[in-house]
Order: structure tokens, then C-alpha cells, then sequence
């Protein structure tokens, strides 16, 4: 490639000061927050930055309104809190920020909430790393998380919630829906609903300042729990999400064959979000 061709030799380094985030996100130069920022604004989504308790949060929201007063909370996996099994990021902050692109598919009211510490916020005095790893579902979180998405609920005006999550964001999903009275739905796609046993598996160490799902009993059977799992995820496979699933009490888990931990979910998702639990969401 001659130099100066395109604009890799304008952006050679990410040093220079007139390119465009967007093409700066495009030639990889830009932080994996400024990423998201760049695909969510792409999707016409509105960031801002929320205190919750003790920590600050990323929210990005789309521009539907509360129709029939329901919100849908979005909640990302776990992102990168390792660069391998034994280095700690300094940044967690998700490189494929699934949950952001499904809910661009989604016409109703919704909240993406960002877990404390992530999308550049790892800097904040509140925040250490194990805030991303072995804390990563503590209590503080949890409450944290609660606090933001009920301010994201009031402001706008609706009166129940239901909550979507990837990984550990279906853990977080499963520990809110037990925190926050109005919520009517949970929705895991390949869950992390019992991390002592996903640690166990990979022979991984436990996360021992976490929550753990199972350990809390069934949710509420005012609460719609909806479980699906990968055919092909080896992160959290199908048995592991079953037997989880069953003791929260929740009915069968969905397995779609074609589906792995972190692809395969878009196709899946307006037959999901619509509620469909048959051949309409698990067929290929």
C-alpha cells in the first residue's frame, strides 16, 4: 500500500489529531470505548454518563417511547476483564458489544447499562479490578446497577421492566430481577446462571466476592424467566444453563443448534424478544 492511501497514513499511530473518531474506530486506533460509542451513535443511540451508588455508569438509550409503560434493560456480557487466563485488563470494556447490536433490533423503549468501571470509566477512584473479576457480580454491583435502571425506569415514565442479558449480563439480569419489584421478565441468552459451576468447568478460580444466582433460590413466579443456550457454546453449554435454570425455577431452557456463546444470537433475537419459545426462535 503506498503511503497515504486511504487514511492509514494520516491515522498512522492514531496520531493524528483531524481524523474522524469513526474512521479512527474503522482503522482499529481507537479505545474499545470509543468503539462502542462509535457503533451505538451509528445506531442513533443517545450516551450519557449516570451515577448509580458508589460508581458511575454508560447508558445508551434509543429513542422509542415506553409503549404499554415497559422498558427493556440491556446488559452486556463481561467484555475482556482478562488478557489471558492470568493477565488483568486495565480495561474491560467489551471488543464485541453484542447486547448494543441486538438492541438496535428492538422497536420498543430501551436502556443498554453499562456495568460500573466499563466503556472508560475503569480510572474512577471507586473502581479496581476486582470490580472486573473476581467481584465482578458483587453485591456493591448489583446495587449499583439497581439503582441506575430504576432512575432509567422513572425517567421514562414506564412502569415495569424487562431485562435482557449475555453471559454475565444474564447473571446480573438474574440477580436485578430478584432486587427490582417491577420486573415482569428475564431473558438469558447463554447465561452464566450459576458461576461456581461455569469456574468449576473450565477450572477456573471462583469468584469468590460474588453473587452467585442458584445460591439465592427461585425468582418470583410473578417474573417470566426465559433461558436460551447455544448448541454450539462451549463457554456455557446447554447442560450447565439447564441445571441452573431449573433451580431458579424456571421451565426448559431453549437450545438453538446453530447458535455459539457470542454469534448466532442476532438471527435469533426479534423471535426472542417477542416472547416465542417454539420452533418460531429455536429453528434454523
Amino acid at each position: 500500500m503506498q503511503a497515504g492511501s486511504g487514511f492509514a497514513g494520516a491515522a498512522s499511530g492514531c496520531a493524528a489529531g483531524f481524523v474522524s473518531l469513526a474512521a479512527l474506530a474503522l482503522a482499529g486506533c481507537a479505545s474499545p470505548a470509543e468503539r462502542v460509542d462509535v457503533e451505538a451513535a451509528s445506531f442513533g443511540h443517545v450516551r450519557s454518563v449516570v451515577d448509580g451508588v458508589g460508581f458511575r455508569h454508560v447508558v445508551y438509550a434509543n429513542d422509542r417511547k415506553a409503549v404499554g409503560a415497559i422498558l427493556h434493560v440491556y446488559i452486556e456480557g463481561d467484555g475482556s476483564p482478562y488478557l489471558d487466563r492470568w493477565t488483568v485488563a486495565a480495561d474491560p470494556t467489551p471488543r464485541n458489544p453484542l447486547m448494543l447490536r441486538l438492541m438496535a433490533l428492538d422497536s420498543a423503549a430501551a436502556v443498554y447499562v453499562g456495568r460500573p468501571c466499563y466503556f472508560g470509566l475503569a480510572p474512577d477512584p471507586s473502581c479496581t479490578p476486582l470490580d472486573w473479576t473476581l467481584d465482578r457480580f458483587s453485591a456493591r454491583i448489583v446495587d449499583s446497577l439497581a439503582a441506575v435502571i430504576e432512575q432509567q425506569r422513572v425517567a421514562t415514565g414506564a412502569e415495569a421492566l424487562e431485562l435482557f442479558g449475555h453471559s454475565g449480563g444474564g447473571t446480573l439480569a438474574v440477580l436485578l430481577g430478584a432486587r427490582l419489584p417491577e420486573v415482569r421478565r428475564v431473558v438469558t441468552l447463554a447465561g452464566n446462571l450459576d458461576p461456581d459451576a461455569w469456574a468449576d468447568l473450565h477450572g477456573y478460580t471462583r469468584l469468590k466476592g460474588s453473587l452467585n444466582p442458584v445460591r439465592h433460590g427461585p425468582l418470583s413466579a410473578t417474573i417470566v424467566q426465559q433461558h436460551y443456550a447455544g448448541g454450539r457454546d462451549r463457554v456455557l453449554p446447554p447442560a450447565l444453563v439447564e441445571t441452573a435454570a431449573a433451580q431458579l425455577g424456571a421451565p426448559a431452557i431453549v437450545v438453538l443448534p446453530e447458535v455459539s456463546h457470542a454469534t448466532g444470537w442476532e438471527k435469533k433475537w426479534p423471535a426472542i424478544l417477542a416472547g416465542h419459545r417454539d420452533d418460531r426462535a429455536a429453528g434454523d
